[in-house]
């Protein structure tokens, strides 16, 4: 469709996406210093519970095994004949904690609207400039990025934020190291060989971070990254194909690096296929697909920072297309709504009010479940692949003829009699 053109044009411009992460932020999410470790496990940001498990560290002590996941609802299947929820899936690339503070930002607005997000780490916000020879990104020389590295501040206060966003339920995936896009030695060149390292550099940021930024007093991460990291999104949308065969064979669940139509997700090399999606664009005749960069690349080019007299309008216009995608599918369908963003002040920061103003308007609905990936894969998980089929039949924005009931209610319709209209049925 034409859309689907559109958007992969703008896929192509993405590549300017990558910016580095800005000045770090004094303090913690929670208005205070990072919190110290002691003798008896870790103490958690303000308003945060410790995990009750005992503390087992892992390496030098920048992760660790806490248990099971707080907060986590356990996924049920659905009854026969019950309506899915609405699921809406927050995400952001590059998640790491600067001068904007976005990463504290929506931790807070997560919690007010009883919301859980994932946050896709860039592997080298957890590696400081002075390590960077330490990363080895593939078909580029050592100590190669595009979006810099960082300093024992913004580290510092990107692991409080990690480490408190996965006490509250909230998911910790990746968007890789590099973030590199292109035809030069970009993600889209890379072979299977080529994602496996990078994968496994992403990992070894996270699991080394006390020791590459000096921070040995700054409290472990309460995971254990090889376990908690189940899904991505790829650098631009880009070199999807050898990453999900990486994934797949590195025991990943999902990925969310496509471009899609809202309906229900299928599976696609043994992955769960949640890819964004194309919704209604205000004052367009084509879609846009659910992403902050995307709307802006169609407002205002490549220009982070486009006229001011038109930013609000560019950021009611993003808004207002979400809150038209959710209808449809809360209307309809019921497909989950797949979002993503960047810590990004583009134009303004009039997307990151549009995402705000989302998130209060359809969270706390009935129904309706704001939740990551992880949450979502676990849902799917557990329903009955009879069930799926049926709601992948459903076309964008259309609720069964019939009713849900009858529609999910777990048996095939009886045979239309056969015979003349109005006339006895006959009898087989």
């Amino acid at each position: 469709m034409a859309a689907t053109q559109r958007i992969a044009a703008g896929m192509a411009i993405a590549a300017a996406c990558a910016t580095a992460l800005a000045g770090c932020a004094d303090g913690g999410a929670d208005g205070g210093a990072a919190p110290r470790q002691g003798a008896r496990g870790t103490k958690g940001p303000v308003g945060i519970p410790a995990p009750k498990a005992a503390v087992r560290l892992i390496g030098d002590g920048s992760t660790s095994f806490t248990g099971a996941q707080p907060r986590l609802p356990r996924p049920e299947r659905l009854k026969p004949g019950q309506r899915p929820p609405q699921f809406v899936v927050f995400s952001w690339d590059g998640a790491g904690e600067d001068g904007q503070k976005l990463f504290s930002h929506f931790r807070k607005l997560s919690r007010a609207n009883k919301a859980t997000m994932t946050y896709f780490l860039s592997g080298v916000y957890l590696l400081p400039e002075s390590k960077r020879d330490l990363y080895r990104p593939p078909q580029h020389s050592p100590g190669s990025s595009e979006i810099g590295f960082n300093d024992e501040r913004g580290i510092r206060d990107t692991v409080e934020q990690l480490r408190g966003a996965w006490l509250e339920g909230d998911e910790i995936g990746t968007h890789f190291n590099g973030h590199f896009c292109g035809a030069e030695g970009g993600v889209g060149q890379w072979s299977v060989a080529d994602w496996k390292s990078e994968i496994a550099q992403a990992k070894s940021f996270v699991k080394s971070w006390r020791t590459n930024a000096g921070l040995k007093d700054t409290p472990s991460l309460p995971f254990d990254y090889d376990r908690e990291l189940v899904g991505a999104r790829t650098p631009c949308l880009e070199g999807r194909e050898n990453f999900m065969k990486a994934a797949r064979d590195l025991g990943f669940r999902y990925d969310t690096s496509g471009v899609g139509e809202q309906v229900w997700p299928g599976r696609k090399e043994g992955l769960w296929d949640l890819s964004m999606q194309l919704v209604p664009f205000p004052g367009h005749s084509h879609e846009q697909l659910t992403m902050d960069y995307n709307f802006m690349v169609d407002q205002s080019g490549t220009q982070t920072q486009g006229d001011p007299a038109k930013r609000r309008l560019w950021g009611d216009q993003m808004r207002d297309g979400l809150l038209k995608g959710f209808d449809r599918a809360y209307g309809g369908n019921r497909a989950p709504l797949i979002i993503g963003n960047h810590f990004e002040s583009w134009n303004g920061g009039t997307y990151m009010r549009a995402v705000d103003q989302v998130v209060e308007r359809v969270c706390t609905r009935a129904e309706v479940r704001c939740v990551s990936f992880r949450q979502l894969a676990d849902w799917l998980d557990a329903q009955d692949p009879a069930t799926l089929a049926r709601l992948r039949g459903l076309e964008v924005g259309a609720a069964p003829k019939q009713g849900w009931a009858s529609f999910l209610a777990g048996r095939r319709p009886a045979p239309a009699p056969k015979g003349v209209p109005g006339a006895p049925a006959v009898k087989p």
